[in-house]
Order: C-alpha cells, then structure tokens, then sequence
C-alpha cells in the first residue's frame, strides 16, 4: 500500500468517518477535502475541519509513516506552514510545522475491502488489471473519461511539439513540414523521414514547389537513396543530375540511404513510394500548413491529401526495376493516420499556444469523426467489449492501456476506481 491509495481515500471521502480521531483524542470531521495538489507542496490544499468543534482552514499532508514528514524535509519547508492536519497510515513520531507548531495527526481508518481490491489490482498479471472484473464496468462509465484521456494524449504529444515550435522560432511552417515527414514514414520509416526533413528545410524545398521534378530531385537527393547506385534508368540519372546542382546551391547535405527500411513492408509502404507521394503532396499543396488551418473537416484533408507518385512510379516501386503498373495513391487508412498523429496534435496546440480555443475544439471535434482505428490494443479492448465508435474513442483507449492501465494507476482510472469502491471483496472471484 502506497500514498496514492491513501490520498485516494482522503479525496473521496472513503474514511470510516464514525472513527476519526486524531492520536491526541481529538474528535475529526471532515467539511472539505481540500483541492488534490499535484505540484510540489502540501498534497491538498484549502481543506475545511472540525476539531473538537473549531473549525479549521488550511493544507493536508499524507504519507504512510508520520516520520515521512521530517524524512521529506517538510519541517523547514515553509510551504507547509499552514498544514492544518497530517494524514497517515501509521503514527510513528509527532510533527513540527516550519515553525515549531505541532501538527494533529489522523491514523486514517477505512473499509478493509478497499485496500483488498486494490490490491488484487496491483497483483494482477492480466492484459489489464481489472480484466478478469472488467465486465462489473459500466461502459457509460468508462466513456465518461474519454474526452479526459483524449486530451491527456494530445497533451502528452503537443508537448513534443511546442519545445520544436520554440527552437524553430515559431516558424509553423517548418516545424509542421518536419513532424509531418516523420509521420510520412510511419513506424519503420519515421527517423530517416524527419532527418531528411531536418536536414531539407522548409524554405528550400518551398521555393521549387512549383516544380514537382525538382521536389522529387531534392528530397530523393536528401534522401541518400540516389547514392546507393551508380547507374540506373533515365529518371534516376535525371533526378541525380538535377539533385547536384541543387545540393551545390544550398549547400544540402544527404542522410545516410542504408537508414531506410524496406525488409518486410509491402512494396506500397516502400520508402520511395512514400518520398514520392510526399514529393506530390507539397508541389500539389505548396501552402501546407496554411490550408490545413483553414480546412473544414476531415473529409477536406482527405480531399488535400489524396495524392498520387507521379508517373514513373506507376510501373515501379524501386528505382530502375520495373514492375507491373499500379498507381500510387496515398492510401485513405495512411490519411487517417496522420489526421490523428500529425494534424489534429498541430490544431491543438497551435489553438493553445495563439489562445484559439476554437482550433483546440476542432481538433476534438475532427477526431469524433474519423473513423475507430484497427490495431492490436484495440482489438483486445473490443474482446472485452468495449466498441469505440471514433479514432477520439481509440486514442483515448490507447491513452488509457498506456498511461493508467500498463502502469497500474488504476486509482486514477475511473473504472479502476468504481472496481476499488464499489466490489465488497468478500463478493468478488480470487
């Protein structure tokens, strides 16, 4: 048993209310918890109590052992001064506030069957937790958390990006263009896909967008996959030709080609099918990030990002080996995937960093509208029965293996928390 199970009981109010009493004999009521603190301090603030019938205002401090107090440096800490009550699970030694006033304490007493279920929770080796009780959860109350989970996952992602927005001195452009490339490689291709782009800037590859060919040339160039052979067809000697004489002019310095991964994906995900789909999608949409703000919906994005390789690519995969002819649209499941991954994290966080909360809503809204996404953690959450309904309903699920379930915070999962309160353990399986 943990701090956090003990600030669970405190939060919500799960105490055995008929037997507080401070160890000096002091009869506790509780009027307020206070507000859960999550930042450096005492862990909740504003807390009303009554102590022998005077009312009292201030901080609460838990911990397991009450010489936790003097073994976190609390006593010359002068943010605890106004801790009115401190919390524990065993009493071990009395407290001093910063400034020599001793600290009521309250040997914390709740149902047994409250820390039995958490317990079993914590011990458990199951895909999740709660799995083998998952089906006492209501599922309205499972989707209540959804938006919550959702906005935690953008958070999480966002994150990545305003520190890149920062070094890149606010240039939207650039820094869209550069995590954009990395998701144009997916899982297998990302690194190699962001170096080129790192390494190819934005206002480079902006003034040639008129030109898909020398798009083609600089990114297939920047690539290093033009140095991988010294002779091919026409079109590679083209591009390498053409990728020189740029490269010369700005200075350009390829990554290494043998980083790109072909091994085990089908052709259509080959890195030059996506290099070239990408080399379409700016000379086709040279104002990226722009039109992305301006979009509509996801349906006008699918519309902007429908692109195709250009021709060459119809009748290959790989330079200079021919094959039989299919045309390389980017596929609407690849789409998807970087509407979720790429551009509904920018709206949010441009809508936050520019005080737009229209932007961060759509970002929301856009979600509940793309389709559920299909993959292993999903599939495993739907035998469980759960059946998201939106990529908004996936991404929180995804947030919610990830974060809470995978680390076992199950206190902190509104599931996770109705099984520890609401399941007598003596009326529970194990």
């Amino acid at each position: 048993m943990n701090e956090d199970f003990l600030q669970f009981i405190w939060e919500h109010g799960l105490c055995d209310y008929d037997r507080l009493v401070t160890v000096g004999g002091e009869k506790v009521e509780v009027l307020s918890a206070g507000t859960r603190n999550r930042d450096s301090g005492p862990d909740f603030f504003n807390a009303r109590i009554r102590l022998d019938g005077t009312i009292w205002a201030g901080n609460v401090e838990i911990h397991k052992y009450s010489s936790d107090w003097k073994k976190h440096r609390h006593d010359g800490d002068a943010s605890y001064e106004n801790v009115i009550l401190h919390v524990v699970e065993k009493y071990d030694q009395p407290v001093l506030t910063p400034s020599g006033e001793e600290i009521p304490a309250l040997v914390l007493s709740y149902p047994s069957f409250l820390l039995a279920n958490y317990e079993y929770l914590l011990a458990s080796e199951t895909w999740i937790p709660c799995q083998d009780r998952f089906h006492a959860v209501d599922p309205f109350v499972l989707k209540i958390g959804f938006n919550r989970l959702m906005v935690e996952r953008l958070q999480s992602k966002t994150s990545e990006i305003t520190c890149r927005i920062i070094q890149n001195q606010y240039d939207w452009n650039e820094t869209f263009y550069q995590f954009l490339a990395r998701n144009f490689g997916f899982r297998i291709n990302g690194v190699p896909f962001e170096l080129l782009a790192r390494s190819t800037p934005w206002s480079v590859i902006g003034k040639h967008a008129d030109s898909l060919f020398q798009v083609e040339a600089i990114l297939f160039g920047q690539s290093g996959l033009l140095n991988e052979a010294l002779l091919g067809d026409d079109y590679f000697l083209n591009l390498r030709d053409e990728y020189g004489f740029l490269m010369r002019k700005y200075g350009l310095r390829p990554v290494p080609g043998h980083l790109w991964k072909f091994l085990r994906l089908r052709p259509i995900n080959f890195p030059t099918v996506r290099l070239a789909q990408f080399a379409m999608l700016i000379s086709t949409v040279p104002d990226l990030f722009p039109a992305i703000l301006n979009a509509s919906s996801p349906g006008a994005i699918s519309e902007m990002f429908r692109v195709r390789a250009s021709e060459y690519w119809d009748r290959h995969y790989k330079f200079s080996f021919p094959s039989r002819k299919k045309v390389k649209y980017l596929g609407l499941d690849a789409i998807c995937n970087l509407i979720i991954n790429t551009i509904v994290p920018f709206l949010f966080v441009y809508g936050d960093l520019n005080g737009k909360q229209d932007m961060k809503d759509k970002a929301l809204d856009w979600l509940g509208q793309l389709p559920p996404e299909s993959n292993s953690v999903i599939s495993n959450w739907e035998k469980l029965g759960v059946n998201p309904e939106s990529a908004l309903e996936t991404q929180a699920l995804l947030q919610l293996k990830n974060a809470y379930c995978d680390k076992k915070r199950c206190i902190r999962c509104h599931a996770g928390n109705r099984l520890i309160r609401n399941l007598p353990a003596e009326n529970q399986e194990g």
